[in-house]
């Protein structure tokens, strides 16, 4: 039966109409692999002279062992945002002679071969090698790569249930969020007694068969919740809420847009997806506390702050305006045959984004405690983003063509397939340019910086029209793809 699934699943990725497309991002994916996989690879090689080197330690392994509890949160965290999750369309299966656990089980184990569990072997075994030519006991070795492994293999089924449960994500973020921040202030350092466990992997024999058990109970856990998922109706029955009306009918003065406004509104008041998006920007108000504070030295200079002060006001703005049209998606087709303008569809995108840059601007008040340079710098990034950057937003989005499911809270940062070359094209203007300006006029004076900045976006305002006219040849053009992108379901 595995073998059958797997000539299966290799039918399936053969004829996928998406096999034959984007073959650059394709190739920009395999050179990305090949240089972390190359990265890792060197790490693994030279830490232990390395280590040695800096003075950290006289015991390279130790320093390891102290900072592996972070190596497994940041891998848990690029976990959460990157990986893909395989899936198997079951309904067809759950009709055959076939045990669910058989099912379940192979749909777990298509992650164990992802490139974000190979990619750590990069670094383990060579730094195993060094160890044990540089002295150390190889069967002791042995036993902490043993453990080690299985606590990345733990971090995969983690990323299971934590994408699964979107509760379980937030309370992770809390807590690594609470734990980088004690340890930085020096209040409660958490490595004290995570690296002797670590350390405990090699120096203490059977220790390694703990991490084995955990990822046994995860794999029951992961097994058992997909388990009980597995029928046809499950997904299926709606939730009964209580039904609340908005019309928006102010918006009626505003014609066709306004009726694109009113859709807009009533699916980020009614949707779980976008609801999320608003929690996500009201996250990032807060993002700035990292540039404007001066309290983390590499963030501490006049062109970081920038960066931050785009972040700021522009959290609605990328997460919402990044998936334009995608948030349309499950109705995109009846609207491209109606008789719709598509400079009105644009322009209430546009009014959107551009509202909640206003209101971000408002709310980052508070970052007059700071500073009224502080504050400026916040304001002379909000210009930007109106001007420039809500534009960019938009083009960047017709290459989007990643239906949404707007009953799911999940990927609330962003859709991992949503990924494509021209939007990482279009990241340089929106981020890289107003740091250059602002660089560029700070060697002026103090004060062109801010200029600079904000006059990049009067004039990108300025030209809002011709903009409109280039995105809606974009998105005109890109219209035939995206429709059939939309009818893609897996």
């Amino acid at each position: 039966m595995l073998l059958q699934f797997l000539r299966l699943e290799w039918k399936s990725f053969f004829r996928a109409s998406s096999f034959t497309g984007n073959m650059v991002l394709k190739i920009f994916l395999i050179i990305g692999a090949i240089y972390f996989s190359l990265c890792f690879l060197a790490i693994g090689f030279f830490a232990y002279n390395i280590l040695l080197d800096i003075e950290v330690t006289h015991n390279p392994l130790l320093a390891v062992c102290n900072y592996s509890i972070y190596y497994l949160l940041a891998d848990l965290v690029v976990r959460q945002l990157m990986q893909k999750i395989p899936v198997i369309n079951i309904r067809p299966l759950l009709t055959l002679p076939i045990k669910r656990s058989t099912v379940v089980n192979f749909a777990i184990g298509k992650t164990f071969v992802s490139f974000f569990n190979i990619l750590h072997a990069f670094f383990f075994i060579p730094f195993s090698i060094q160890l044990i030519a540089h002295g150390y006991s190889p069967l002791n070795v042995t036993f902490w790569f043993i453990g080690m492994w299985a606590l990345i293999y733990c971090n995969n089924l983690l990323n299971i249930l934590l994408t699964s449960k979107d509760s379980l994500f937030i309370v992770f973020l809390v807590v690594l969020a609470g734990l980088g921040a004690l340890q930085y202030y020096a209040v409660f350092d958490i490595t004290i007694y995570t690296g002797s466990f670590f350390y405990m992997l090699y120096s203490t024999p059977y220790i390694f068969i703990t991490p084995l058990v955990v990822f046994a109970l995860l794999y029951f856990a992961t097994h058992r919740y997909f388990l009980k998922a597995m029928y046809l109706d499950t997904g299926l029955k709606g939730k009964h809420q209580e039904a609340r009306t908005q019309n928006f009918t102010w918006l009626n003065r505003f014609g066709l847009m306004g009726t694109f406004l009113k859709n807009d509104l009533k699916l980020i008041t009614r949707n779980k997806r976008t609801k999320n998006i608003l929690w996500v920007s009201i996250m990032f108000l807060f993002y700035g506390l990292l540039f404007m504070t001066g309290g983390i030295e590499m963030y501490d200079n006049p062109h970081m702050k920038i960066f931050g002060a785009i972040f700021v006001t522009g959290g609605f703005m990328f997460t919402f305006g990044q998936f334009v049209p995608s948030w349309d998606s499950a109705y995109y087709p009846l609207m491209m045959s109606q008789n719709i303008k598509y400079r009105d569809y644009i322009a209430s995108k546009w009014w959107l984004v551009v509202v909640g840059v206003l209101v971000s601007s408002v709310l980052a008040s508070f970052y007059l405690y700071f500073g009224v340079q502080t504050y400026l710098i916040i304001l002379a990034g909000a210009v930007y983003n109106i001007g420039m950057n809500s534009h960019l937003v938009l083009l960047g989005g017709a290459f989007v063509k990643t239906p949404i499911d707007l009953t799911s809270g999940k990927q609330a940062f962003g859709d991992k397939k949503a990924f494509n070359v021209q939007g990482l094209l279009l990241t340089l203007p929106k981020l890289v340019l107003p740091m250059v300006l602002f660089v560029c006029g700070n060697l002026l004076g103090p004060d062109y910086g801010f200029i600079f900045v904000a006059a990049a976006g009067v004039l990108g305002f300025a030209f809002r029209n011709y903009m409109f006219t280039v995105i809606e040849r974009l998105y005109k053009s890109q219209k035939y793809s995206t429709l059939n992108a939309y009818k893609q379901k897996n």
